[in-house]
């Protein structure tokens, strides 16, 4: 249809979001579905947090703000960032958007220009290289594998760049595979990005907390302090603190960069709303103690996943030191026919059988670039996780 623009048949609508609405309207006509394809914790944001919004409420502060931000959330922001991380920001220095997509689309969409690249690390989000190509630039790949617990090698870093590379997208803990990378894994990287100096970082830390196995979390600004002016270190209250609708990221990293940014913003959404940037003041400067005790859980509800999945039939799962999902293989399983004779030709064929033989909603690797794959995300009770993976265990039995 030559009425809508060209730039949209670049891109694909979100993966993850279709399996979530697909699983939705199959549970809507009364199927019984456990739904493992949404990446948002299942709990409840603090009361602390809910509190600071409703008496930013009360106290009326729901007009404009600033484009990128108040002041008081932008103070908040580079306390956190010396707080966790070490890093030196002025409030100028940083931007809010409504949500950290929002900040990487910023990003992206004011520096891209035809022909420049940009090189991600796959499996990886669903929206990175859409945003990317809804920019004019071009997704390069650097692809990981399960042998190595899907962290890129420095060598692979260093074939993915070339003269056009614009920028590198680094992920950890990863979407959509639970991937951290250590402080020495991350220094090896930053030892191949300091040879080219063209290429820009982009941080995506949004997993920043979601940490476990006793690894410290490391971002790379602060591995190499050389690389500070070309890095934009991007984080956000989603996952951490249980507020995905909230709808608030942020980013810190050169001026320049993010007057560019607030200048795409300004013609845009405009600012991200008043009363979630009064609730993430009070996130980022309250109480951070129902972090340890979300984690717990979600400890146990990784160990128990995985031991499950690789109790399956075909599957092999590796154990992730980050975020809550874990990113199986079905390598074993491509070519066999599922109980009610659907050929596993793929991933997608794999995850659309599952859905309609055991109810259960994942997400096939190829969303991710990262095949023949599949993402569970373990944000969900410990019933419900225990319950779909012995329906993916019987599944995967019945493949002949």
């Amino acid at each position: 249809m030559g009425f809508i623009a060209d730039s949209l048949n670049r891109i694909q609508p979100s993966a993850t979001i279709a399996v979530s609405t697909k699983a939705r309207q199959l549970a809507a006509q009364g199927r019984d579905i456990i739904s493992l394809s949404a990446g948002e914790p299942d709990f409840d944001t603090p009361d602390n947090i809910k509190e600071a919004a409703k008496r930013a409420l009360d106290a009326g502060k729901t007009k404009y703000t600033d484009v990128d931000g108040i002041p008081e959330l932008k103070a908040a922001i580079v306390a956190k960032f010396k707080r966790d991380n070490n890093l030196d920001y002025k409030p100028s220095q940083v931007s809010v958007g409504t949500g950290g997509k929002q900040v990487l689309y910023n990003a992206l969409l004011a520096t891209l220009n035809p022909g420049d690249e940009v090189v991600i690390p796959a499996p990886c989000w669903v929206s990175y290289a859409d945003i990317v190509l809804l920019g004019g630039g071009t997704p390069v790949f650097a692809p990981t594998t399960l042998e190595d617990g899907y962290r890129l090698k420095p060598e692979a870093l260093e074939k993915a760049i070339t003269p056009k590379t614009k920028w590198f997208i680094f992920n950890s803990p990863s979407n959509p595979t639970g991937t951290a990378y250590s402080h020495d894994d991350i220094k090896a990287l930053t030892d191949v990005l300091l040879r080219h100096e063209q290429v820009w970082v982009l941080t995506d830390d949004m997993y920043e907390h979601l940490l476990y196995d006793g690894l410290k979390f490391a971002t790379p600004a602060a591995v190499e302090p050389r690389l500070y002016g070309r890095t934009l270190t991007m984080n956000g209250l989603s996952k951490a603190y249980c507020m995905t609708g909230w709808r608030l990221g942020y980013a810190a990293g050169p001026e320049q960069l993010i007057n560019a940014m607030r200048k795409l913003q300004s013609q845009s959404t405009s600012n991200p709303s008043s009363i979630t940037q009064w609730a993430g003041v009070e996130a980022l400067n309250g109480p951070q103690d129902f972090i340890a005790h979300n984690n717990k859980i979600f400890v146990g509800r990784r160990d128990l996943v995985v031991s499950m999945l690789n109790q399956a039939k075909g599957i092999k799962c590796p154990n992730p030191q980050g975020a809550f999902y874990v990113y199986p293989s079905i390598k074993a399983l491509i070519g066999k026919t599922s109980k009610s004779g659907v050929k596993i030709a793929d991933d997608e064929a794999f995850v659309t059988a599952l859905l309609e033989e055991e109810g259960v909603a994942v997400v096939h690797g190829a969303a991710f670039e990262g095949s023949p794959s599949f993402r569970v995300s373990y944000a969900t009770s410990t019933e419900a996780l225990k319950d779909a993976c012995t329906r993916i265990q019987r599944f995967c039995g019945n493949l002949s």
